[in-house]
């Protein structure tokens, strides 16, 4: 009877609902009018935005069924465009996501370093979140900034020609943000 009850609890799978609200729904509805009718698939990126933005910042497996369901194509399509970009997170992130880039440019100018600073500083791998929830540290490849290396993006905004101390101050910004709207 124990053991019955165990595997019946493993096999349980609970449905998760995803679905656009109403203004959100009008935001996809714009968005693919942007394509000529029957290339909706040509919405895919800024749709994945939308639903990343919409759903907590990450992009679920449902969410990315449901996406695929609205925009009328395979959910393969979907995966194989969101596992693609580092754009698109495929589990939950924090509240603030550093992604520093670490291609040539990148590197020779030190964010190796500066990718192990923050490690250490906020004890966590490349791919991991702080437990506070609040940080995020992603290794990216390019993000067309070369000449101000080494840089990470945080949000939609570049931080540029970083050093420790310029990220100690970044640090200390996300908190104060993270405090003052808490």
């Amino acid at each position: 009877m124990i053991f019955h009850l165990a595997f019946s609890i493993q096999n349980l799978k609970l449905k998760v609902v995803v679905k656009f609200n109403e203004q959100q729904l009008t935001e996809f509805n714009r968005l693919v009018a942007r394509y000529p009718q029957g290339k909706q698939k040509s919405a895919l990126l800024p749709v994945l935005h939308l639903a990343q933005e919409s759903f907590g910042g990450w992009l679920s497996n449902e969410t990315m069924d449901y996406v695929a369901e609205l925009l009328q194509l395979n959910p393969i399509e979907v995966y194989e465009v969101a596992t693609f970009y580092s754009m698109y997170n495929l589990k939950p992130v924090g509240k603030y996501t550093f992604e520093v880039c670490q291609t040539g440019p990148c590197m020779l100018r030190g964010s190796n370093d500066i990718i192990a600073y923050i490690k250490e500083k906020l004890n966590i791998k490349a791919g991991e979140t702080t437990a506070d929830g609040l940080f995020t540290l992603k290794t990216v490849e390019c993000l067309g900034a070369c000449g101000y290396a080494p840089m990470m993006q945080l949000g939609k905004n570049y931080r540029e020609h970083l050093t420790k101390e310029k990220v100690d101050a970044i640090i200390a910004e996300c908190q104060q943000h993270a405090t003052a709207n808490n």
